[in-house]
C-alpha cells in the first residue's frame, strides 16, 4: 500500500467524538467557532483546541469576512479526506481479496 503522510493525523482528529460531531456540523454549513462550541456544549478554549486540531490534519480550514477580521468562520477543506478515502478502498481491496482467498480455501478443504 501506498505511504500516506496524511493520514495518521486525519485519523487522529477524527479519533475524538467532539471533532467528528464538528465535521458533520460543517459538512451542512459553515460555522463560527462560537456557533461549533454552543452547538457541542463545549467551552471556547476546548472548541479551539479541537478547530486546531482540525486545521492542523487539513480537515478544516478558515476564512475572514472582509467586513471583520477578526471573525473565523470555518468550513470543510475540500479534499481534506482524499487520503483516508484512498486508504479505505485500498484496504477494502485487500480484505476482499483474502476473504475470497480464505472462501475458496475453504471449499476446497470440504470436498
Amino acid at each position: 500500500m501506498k505511504v500516506r503522510p496524511n493520514l495518521d493525523a486525519v485519523l487522529t482528529a477524527l479519533a475524538d467524538p467532539d471533532r467528528r460531531r464538528a465535521i458533520e456540523l460543517l459538512g451542512t454549513a459553515p460555522r463560527r467557532a462560537g456557533e461549533l462550541a454552543e452547538a457541542l456544549g463545549l467551552p471556547a478554549p476546548a472548541m479551539s483546541r479541537h478547530l486546531r486540531m482540525l486545521k492542523q490534519s487539513g480537515l478544516v480550514e478558515e476564512t475572514h469576512p472582509d467586513f471583520d477580521a477578526r471573525v473565523r468562520i470555518y468550513t470543510l477543506k475540500e479534499g481534506g479526506m482524499a487520503d483516508l478515502k484512498l486508504w479505505l478502498a485500498e484496504t477494502d481491496k485487500l480484505w476482499a481479496a483474502q476473504l475470497t482467498a480464505f472462501k475458496t480455501h475453504m471449499e476446497k478443504t470440504r470436498k
